[in-house]
């Protein structure tokens, strides 16, 4: 897309496994290319590192060696380790970045990925230079996280080129920034059709997850990439949870808490990182 108008450039890509739309304004024309071409670049070294579909990723690479020993990696693949797995703690496994075997076994993730047995986070162990290794053979998908640190770069980027506001929109994961307030309208997982009350979000992120987006059959059951770590079965209900917090990475993954875990844990978890949530269901 080219610039709609000289004080606003909206541009849209494929990444993320989606289609990336980064809208800013505040500096002339030139400027604004160049600002959302680096943040469009920011995105990309993130899917570079963190997609479990690229064998060359370095996530790809800890899935492959990291029970053998511990594998060094970005300070970006570290920061999303860290946050997933403090998350992990926090809600007492309701979010479990270690599905993806699973995942792999229902044909939503490549087949690498499957295991014979099943581990969880406690497997996943940090260590000092920015090195991960398993305890046990297990596989990370960063999916449920790692879009919304993607879409949190981007807009660190254009902060850092300074535009005055923009929004950076990765199909269900979205931040803006600005003094204007943007209006949300959240859309039903049963009809598709735009419920009637909107959110308002100013410097803040949204994040939505529904199985409705990815749900399939896999020998006569439904299935989808959203897992009940408690019971490992799929969410196959027609049910969307979006939730508003101060960072992406974080409202992306509360999608999931809030999806998996009992409604006191989920309060707790929302009201401790100022979050709120939306739960849309039949």
């Amino acid at each position: 897309m080219n610039s709609c108008s000289r004080s606003e450039t909206r541009r849209c890509r494929p990444l993320l496994g989606t289609f990336v739309e980064i809208k800013a304004t505040g500096l002339d024309d030139d400027a604004l290319n160049s600002a959302i071409n680096h943040a469009f670049g920011q995105i990309e070294r993130i899917q570079s590192l963190m997609s479990v579909h690229d064998g060359a990723s370095e996530i790809s690479r800890v899935n492959a060696e990291a029970f053998l020993g511990p594998v060094k990696v970005s300070d970006e693949t570290f920061a999303v380790l860290e946050h997933g797995l403090e998350l992990a703690l926090a809600s007492a496994g309701a979010f479990d970045f270690t599905i993806a075997p699973l995942l792999a076994s229902w044909g939503l993730l490549p087949a690498y990925l499957r295991r014979r047995a099943h581990g969880n986070w406690r497997d996943v162990v940090l260590q000092s230079g920015n090195q991960v290794r398993f305890a046990r053979p297990v596989a990370i998908d960063l999916g449920g996280i790692a879009k919304g640190f993607a879409v949190d770069a981007a807009i660190a980027s254009l902060r850092g080129n300074q535009a005055t506001s923009a929004s950076v929109n990765a199909g269900g994961d979205l931040r803006v920034f600005g003094p204007d307030e943007s209006r949300i309208h959240l859309r039903h997982p049963v009809s598709a059709q735009p419920v009637s009350n909107p959110i308002s979000l100013r410097n803040a992120a949204l994040a939505t997850s529904s199985p409705c987006f990815t749900r399939r059959q896999w020998r006569g059951r439904a299935v989808s990439h959203l897992v009940n770590p408690f019971h490992r079965r799929a969410i196959a209900e027609s049910v969307s949870v979006s939730v508003r917090a101060s960072e992406c990475w974080l409202a992306d993954a509360l999608t999931k808490v809030v999806l998996t875990t009992d409604p006191a844990t989920a309060a707790r978890l929302l009201e401790l990182h100022d979050a709120e949530a939306w739960i849309l269901s039949a």
